[in-house]
């Protein structure tokens, strides 16, 4: 008989060569929620790392975050999904403060506003694009949000039944477009936002910050 007690929640994390991140980040989920880590394609051991550390890990071979993120949202058994970024910038431990006014039916998607703590957690030219997108999406939907930031909680089928189609950067800013568009309570909570461990891939450079506010903002047409 399989006594495996069921996650309160699972929590997506996409994963391009995060090893350096991965025990640390791993440490940190909460005890109830049950790490989902989507290998993108690393060529660190991220995959091998994560398993060994008692995560579920899914390989997804198109590149793109949100190939990453839509590929754990289809391996994922529990009620609740969170999503979070797996480079240490935030910390998994947030998820039940995130989740929880989606548990207790107070909110259909709740986002984590992220306060940076350290120097270089958020790059000036990131938090400008991510701050227009926000005004973009006040524009277009009528939600004020802060920020778009990765870490958020939701219910399993109504994600599913968003029908997602971006697997790119504009896969988190289609999530919530949608989410408005059908109605839904959105809401953010605050949380740390601390340097993350090795070189972005997206907001660490000018170039990655385009491509990814250039994502986005296909979605918004």
């Amino acid at each position: 008989m399989n006594t495996t007690p069921t996650p309160r929640g699972n929590l997506v994390l996409p994963c391009l060569d995060e090893a350096a991140a991965l025990p640390w980040v791993l440490a940190r989920v909460p005890v109830d929620w049950q790490a989902i880590v989507v290998d993108n394609g690393s060529t660190d051991g991220s995959a091998r790392i994560a398993a060994e550390l008692g995560a579920t890990v899914v390989h997804e071979s198109r590149r793109g975050f949100g190939a990453a993120c839509h590929a754990g949202l289809l391996a994922a058994k529990a009620d609740l999904v969170a999503f979070c970024d797996c480079d240490g910038s935030l910390d998994p431990g947030e998820v039940t403060r995130v989740a929880e006014p989606v548990a207790a039916g107070r909110a259909d998607l709740v986002l984590a506003r992220r306060r940076p703590t350290g120097r270089g957690a958020w790059p000036v030219h990131a938090r400008a694009g991510n701050l227009a997108l926000s005004r973009m999406v006040r524009r277009r939907t009528g939600v004020r949000l802060h920020d778009l930031g990765p870490l958020r909680a939701a219910r399993r089928l109504e994600l599913l039944e968003l029908g997602l189609n971006d697997r790119r950067s504009g896969y988190p800013l289609e999530m919530v477009v949608r989410a408005a568009d059908r109605g839904w309570r959105i809401s953010e909570t605050a949380v740390a936002y601390r340097p993350r461990t090795g070189r972005s891939k997206v907001t660490g450079t000018w170039r990655g910050t385009y491509h990814a506010v250039r994502d986005m903002r296909a979605v918004l047409r």
